[in-house]
């Protein structure tokens, strides 16, 4: 099963690209410690950085050192930090982190959540910054240092055979085919199923999510973070015992946060036996996700 970042580099799934070449690819991290946070990898999927060749090695922390140069020059810092952590994510890379103190690079704290289009304008405000090869202003990024959702869900659209849908179709589609085979476990295995509705014209609220699901006005909901309800799915030595599952749990909740505005998991109704959807918004203004059944006894 190719890692998450493999199938970025694959076009896959969607990133925030500032810089890359015919062997590396630099991007903004979703879940960053400080805004500017950047990954580095090398394309080919390696899970261990010592495993790397010397001679890809250094090529990998040269092509570092101008991303580093970029994110400096875009992002107000006193220096950028470097870790290599490789437990995350089995796929070798490099994290630069924009830091004013030295508490700027503890892994403990909380992760910061950064809005869509302040993500896009980091990603080409860094891009326009990374040097070239040669040292010249100009680097050598992707085609578009980043697609829009929209550019991103037609071309997904496109490759599904599906040119005429419109972009929540092609959101869906993928969404799929990354929950394809995917079960929740609790004390019983239920699959994900993908859904979609006509989002409210307001905020989404418990009375409105009961409205749209046809459920009782006095039936229970309560809220969590989508990190926090699939956190034992996608940790590594998690329910799943499998690190490609949770590597592919990983994907999906990498997607759902990106493609999707203000997502979250809505648990429906009293135990032993609950319903949950994780819900967000398209960039066409439907709602969009997935559900799954709980047993909790």
């Amino acid at each position: 099963m190719p890692s998450i970042f493999s199938r970025i580099v694959a076009g896959e799934l969607p990133a925030y690209k500032v810089a890359e070449d015919e062997h590396h690819l630099a991007f903004l991290d979703i879940t960053p410690l400080v805004e500017g946070h950047t990954l580095v990898i090398p394309k080919k999927e390696v899970d261990y950085i010592f495993d790397l060749p010397p001679a890809e090695l250094a090529a990998l922390h040269q092509f570092a050192q101008r991303v580093a140069k970029g994110v400096k020059a875009a992002v107000p810092c006193k220096r950028i930090g470097v870790a290599v952590i490789g437990l995350e994510v089995p796929h070798a890379h490099i994290h630069l982190i924009p830091m004013n103190q030295v508490s700027d690079m503890n892994f403990a704290n909380p992760k910061i959540k950064v809005p869509e289009e302040r993500m896009k304008e980091l990603a080409a405000a860094i891009a326009a910054k990374v040097p070239g090869a040669d040292g010249s202003p100009a680097a050598k990024t992707a085609d578009k240092p980043l697609e829009s959702k929209a550019e991103r869900e037609t071309a997904a659209s496109n490759v599904a055979k599906t040119a005429d849908a419109s972009p929540a179709d092609a959101s869906l589609e993928q969404l799929r085919q990354l929950t394809e085979g995917l079960y929740f476990v609790s004390e019983s295995d239920a699959p994900l199923t993908v859904v979609s509705y006509q989002a409210p014209s307001g905020a989404l609220d418990a009375k409105e999510l009961l409205k749209l699901l046809n459920q009782p006005a006095d039936t229970p909901v309560q809220e969590q973070e989508l990190t926090y309800f699939l956190r034992n799915h996608t940790a590594d030595d998690g329910v799943l015992g499998n690190v490609d599952l949770a590597n592919r749990y990983k994907a999906l909740q990498m997607f759902l946060k990106q493609e999707l505005e203000d997502v979250k998991v809505y648990r429906i109704g009293k135990g032993p036996q609950l319903e949950a959807y994780a819900l967000g918004k398209t960039s066409g203004g439907k709602l969009a996700g997935f559900k799954t059944t709980l047993v909790e006894t």
